[in-house]
């Protein structure tokens, strides 16, 4: 069963970037994850632009940027700027008057167009936007601190998602509270990436490949 498990990297140690980037890339990581928080749209502040350059620089694997911040808009063409042709920028739809404008930049610019949804949002308040973007991003938190509790009402809204995906094109992530059991549930009904951060993969004994490689190994 192909899906991809991308690295939270709000959840490294930052004691050490370099040594974190090299052990998940060595380990079998899929892809990289960026939450960048401005303090306004979601109560935290998180990664920082000189961040994201960093990672895009020490590793060839994808970067998935994951924009929780007011009107990104504004400043899109800035993140653009450190990305590569092919990686992916999220928005959340709430946050920008016009988004469907702001993903038509992330088109233009060569990256994949994504919108990520908060628990709060309903698929019916997005449903135009499906027709725009490749990939969706379901928050089964909150957004803004790890290690939240999962909202199991969330569930509902990614099954509704899961029937869309094929006549829409676009595929389903999950972000949040993400431990073995759902990706046991979800991986076989379609989604399609995992944003693994402290409940699966950072804080563990074991090795980033150690834990990446048992939960490929799971047993569906």
């Amino acid at each position: 069963m192909q899906f991809e498990l991308m690295a939270s990297m709000m959840c490294a140690n930052y004691g050490n970037l370099e040594k974190e980037v090299k052990a998940l890339e060595e380990g079998g990581i899929d892809s990289f994850h960026i939450d960048i928080m401005d303090g306004r749209y979601v109560p935290n502040f998180a990664m920082s632009l000189n961040d994201l350059r960093y990672i895009t620089m020490a590793t060839k694997k994808p970067v998935d940027v994951h924009l929780m911040i007011e009107h990104p808009c504004n400043n899109i063409g800035i993140f653009l700027g450190c990305l590569r042709k092919g990686d992916t920028v999220y928005i959340h739809p709430e946050a920008e008057y016009h988004p469907s404008t702001t993903l038509q930049k992330v088109i233009n610019a060569g990256m994949i167009p994504g919108i990520a949804i908060n628990p709060g949002t309903s698929v019916e308040t997005v449903m135009e936007l499906l027709r725009i973007v490749r990939k969706v991003l379901v928050m089964s938190v909150n957004p803004g601190n790890a290690g939240q509790m999962y909202l199991p009402y969330v569930g509902k809204k990614i099954t509704k998602l899961l029937a869309l995906k094929e006549d829409m094109d676009f595929e389903i992530c999950w972000d949040g509270a993400c431990s073995a059991d759902k990706i046991l549930e979800y991986a076989p009904k379609g989604v399609k990436g995992f944003v693994l951060g402290t409940t699966l993969l950072f804080g563990k004994k074991e090795s980033y490949g150690e834990t990446l490689q048992n939960i490929r190994e799971l047993k569906f």
